[in-house]
């Protein structure tokens, strides 16, 4: 409608000035929603850039803990952890190994910060495999059974090291309860489980795979991940599966492109929704910025600004630490 229409109407009266604008908005940022990635690497004496990332490194445990520090005083929510071990194989022993490198990260984590951070512990075994899939393979596909068995072995190694949440992110049929089961048996009844509930075959994840030094060796994941291209109707059945066995929230893999189903998801359940903006998101924008075709702080903040729009909660993302900083000095 015009202004001619109803004369009264003038929705510009609310945007004469930016206080005029934060008073009214309806979506607010804050430094606690957001979570940050972080990957550790085992046999390395100092942070290894990643190349399709700029200003993402595999950490070393010392620069791992320096950086986990600046984090938490810029005021972010939580710490998503990766671990890059220095030995695979078929099963991913290493995720699950007292002294592996992931579990020894969260304990040092857990003993320098407390409970000042939420520790979220990423359960998968695609960076602890050598053959780069999810899961224990068996006839040259992923076994789900046999699968399940090891993220349950894993889900008790995380929660002794410290993790204050684990999030399952194999989409394995069945990975809740059976993690859920594995914890309870293990005393651990109070540990939540944030499932990554709607994760798609993305071709957004390429960066990522060199963080985390996990491609597949063959194939790839679309037999596990959902099919983009499928309604948000089979997110919707995902997540009610997950809550049925037990999560006490539920996570949308990838962002940008998935945000009618983060809406979706945000409408249909009354637990804390969560939203990764993945690597090739973060990678696009630092491309762009830096061949000087957008700004970079209003595009890393619009794009955070939007996800939260869609009904996300906790946004996860490589810009965690930066724009927490932001935020605060904003107010």
């Amino acid at each position: 409608m015009t202004s001619g229409v109803f004369p009264g109407v003038r929705p510009r009266r609310l945007r004469g000035t930016p206080a005029l604008r934060r008073l009214v908005t309806s979506t607010r940022l804050h430094a606690g929603d957001l979570v940050l990635p972080m990957f550790v690497k085992e046999s390395i004496t100092d942070p290894v850039p990643v190349t399709s990332m700029p200003g993402v490194v595999q950490h070393t445990l010392d620069s791992l803990r320096k950086a986990a520090h600046e984090a938490v005083e810029a005021g972010v929510g939580g710490l998503l952890l990766f671990g890059v071990p220095a030995v695979k194989d078929a099963v991913g022993s290493q995720a699950d190994a007292e002294d592996g490198i992931v579990n020894r990260a969260l304990a040092v984590l857990r003993r320098d910060l407390g409970d000042d951070t939420v520790l979220i512990a990423d359960l998968c075994l695609c960076e602890y495999t050598d053959h780069g899939h999810c899961g224990v393979v068996s006839a040259g596909s992923v076994a789900n059974d046999e699968t399940l068995a090891r993220y349950a072995e894993v889900a008790v190694a995380q929660a002794a090291a410290g993790a204050h949440v684990v999030a399952p992110s194999g989409m394995m049929d069945g990975q809740v309860g059976a993690i859920r089961s594995a914890l309870d048996a293990a005393g651990r009844s109070e540990l939540p489980i944030l499932a990554y509930s709607a994760k798609y075959a993305s071709c957004f994840y390429g960066p990522f795979r060199e963080a985390a030094e996990g491609a597949p060796q063959f194939g790839d994941r679309g037999g596990y991940q959902q099919d983009p291209s499928r309604s948000v109707h089979e997110a919707l059945r995902e997540v009610a599966l997950d809550l049925a066995e037990g999560a006490d929230a539920v996570m949308v893999k990838p962002a940008l492109a998935y945000l009618d189903v983060l809406a979706a998801v945000r409408a249909a359940v009354d637990v804390p929704v969560a939203a990764y903006q993945v690597s090739g998101e973060y990678a696009m924008v630092e491309a762009a910025a830096a061949n000087g075709w957008l700004d970079r702080q209003r595009a890393v903040l619009e794009t955070l600004t939007a996800i939260r729009r869609a009904g996300a909660d906790v946004v996860c993302t490589y810009w965690a630490a930066e724009a927490a900083s932001w935020l605060v000095a904003e107010r």
